[in-house]
């Protein structure tokens, strides 16, 4: 099931098990992952998009492999907040996920997600080739680490 916010997403989740973050372009989508106690997002990898069908297998393979309970999905909104052209084909993945998929499903704000994930591998000193290879995955790993903040903070509001 897809949630539009976090509140609703945190209350569908069981109380322990991995989270996977996504950060979807249109050529890749980089894939990260929470421990099962969504204290910490690790960026694992990097597909290469193709058809859905295909891409879908390759993350249900990884969720599978990782116990993913919560699917997150980074969300291209403009600078000011307004939707962005990509909103759509996020939406419409959401969509066919989940009817791939019996868990949760949200969306976090993902703008400057890359910006913040080039800047610690420049910081890193990272080889602009190994940037290229790693950028997608870094960010969906900030993505998801957003996320799990959030819900770190929800669960100690309660």
């Amino acid at each position: 099931m897809i949630h539009d916010d976090i509140e609703t997403f945190a209350a569908a989740l069981p109380p322990l098990g991995a989270l996977m973050g996504l950060d979807l372009g249109t050529k890749t989508v980089g894939i990260a992952v929470s421990d099962t106690m969504r204290a910490v997002a690790s960026p694992l990898e990097t597909i290469r998009r193709t058809k859905f069908t295909a891409d879908a297998i390759a993350i249900e393979t990884l969720m599978t492999a990782r116990g993913v309970t919560g699917l997150i999905l980074g969300l291209p909104l403009n600078m000011d907040g307004s939707e962005g052209p990509r909103i759509q084909s996020t939406r419409a993945f959401a969509r066919n996920m989940a009817r791939r998929v019996d868990i949760p499903i949200a969306y976090w704000d993902e703008r400057l997600s890359t910006v913040a994930a080039e800047r610690a591998l420049l910081e890193a000193d990272t080889s602009r080739k190994r940037r290229a290879e790693v950028i997608d995955h870094v960010a969906a790993g900030y993505i998801l680490q957003g996320a799990l903040d959030r819900l770190r903070h929800l669960k100690g509001s309660r």
